[in-house]
């Protein structure tokens, strides 16, 4: 009898002992449970937070196209201090006017702007100037973040080996009026530097009559220009009308170039490049609209050419090239614009993002 009182006594105390363990493990449980949820309110209130975060950044990057006196702030991504902008400039495109918006920023937005300046203004590097050029700029870390400019052609950053390329930007203009901005430049000269005698000055013939008498300034073969700066430093780049040089224009314009503008929509070129890269151009659309630099540089006489001249001019198959290339160009910047800006009230209003993160795992 005494046994089977000591019997259950035990069985009794195994008993109670697995309750308690099952009672911890419960409680456990239920207290790992409430911490995932803990866990998960506080991942959808970060989540919340981040997006709310993101959307008054847009907010507030897209006024700045219009404010006046921005906060300029004193930190930056590395990413954001290591950028460097080519601007490898064709001339007669308004370069001069868009570069002085690039001076006139950089103290402000704390970034450095660099010319430059190619012997005997050659358009091309040697393969050796071309190495010496892509070292300096990359490894010059005293100078970035930068945008550098000049008139050189397209320099393919990857074929060296460096494969964090700089952010290219380029202008260009209805082949036409550069031709015949650049004929008259180099003859009156401009508002810019009016007092400076250009090359030809003291020559009074009109584009009209050289056209006519088949001058050597206004020759079509001049216009092949906007081409090869697209095209890059081959040799077959300089051959005019070459269709293989305009397809690869058209391809590194595509898939090398941030965003080329056009001259006859400079200030719209402007605002897509504060409303995409506000670390360089915050401010600039409010200083080109407002300040002095809109009509920096104007050729002092320009006459406009008669029908029949303009109609000889694109009978030239360099015309009709480097016109095919300034109409893709258009094609492409019209893009672009479309898809940064919305028309309201007549004016560009920045469209904002248009994308959110969701189903984000693990929770």
């Amino acid at each position: 009898m005494r046994g089977i009182q000591l019997h259950l006594r035990r069985t009794a105390l195994i008993v109670l002992l697995l309750m308690c363990v099952g009672l911890f493990f419960c409680t456990h449980l239920l207290l790992e449970i409430s911490n995932l949820k803990d866990a998960r309110v506080k991942l959808e209130m970060e989540v919340a937070q981040l997006q709310h975060t993101l959307d008054t950044s847009d907010i507030s990057r897209s006024r700045r196209l219009y404010a006046t006196n921005e906060q300029i702030r004193d930190v930056y991504s590395p990413y954001e201090e290591d950028m460097i902008i080519l601007y490898n400039r064709v001339p007669k495109t308004g370069s001069t006017s868009f570069a002085g918006i690039a001076y006139d920023l950089c103290k402000r937005n704390k970034f450095h702007v660099l010319h430059v300046n190619i012997t005997r203004n050659a358009h091309t590097l040697s393969l050796v100037d071309q190495v010496r050029f892509i070292q300096n700029i990359t490894e010059w870390a005293g100078k970035k973040p930068a945008m550098y400019h000049g008139h050189f052609s397209y320099i393919d950053f990857s074929k060296f080996g460096y494969y964090r390329r700089p952010i290219y930007i380029n202008i260009i203009r209805d082949p036409l009026d550069r031709m015949l901005s650049y004929y008259y430049f180099i003859r009156y000269g401009d508002d810019f530097r009016p007092n400076l005698k250009r090359k030809k000055a003291g020559d009074k013939e009109s584009f009209d009559e050289c056209v006519e008498k088949g001058g050597h300034d206004c020759d079509p073969e001049n216009l092949w220009l906007q081409i090869p700066f697209f095209c890059g430093q081959s040799a077959g780049c300089r051959n005019s009308g070459s269709r293989w040089a305009l397809e690869e224009a058209k391809h590194n314009l595509v898939n090398n170039y941030f965003v080329v503008g056009i001259t006859e929509e400079l200030s719209d070129f402007i605002a897509v490049l504060e409303a995409t890269l506000p670390r360089f151009f915050r401010g600039a659309t409010d200083l080109y609209n407002n300040g002095h630099h809109s009509h920096l540089r104007k050729t002092a006489v320009k006459i406009t050419p008669k029908p029949e001249t303009i109609a000889k001019i694109q009978e030239s198959t360099v015309w009709k090239m480097e016109n095919e290339f300034y109409e893709f160009a258009v094609e492409q910047f019209h893009f672009i614009k479309n898809q940064i800006f919305e028309i309201v009230d007549g004016s560009y209003v920045p469209k904002g993002r248009r994308f959110t993160y969701e189903k984000i795992r693990p929770r």
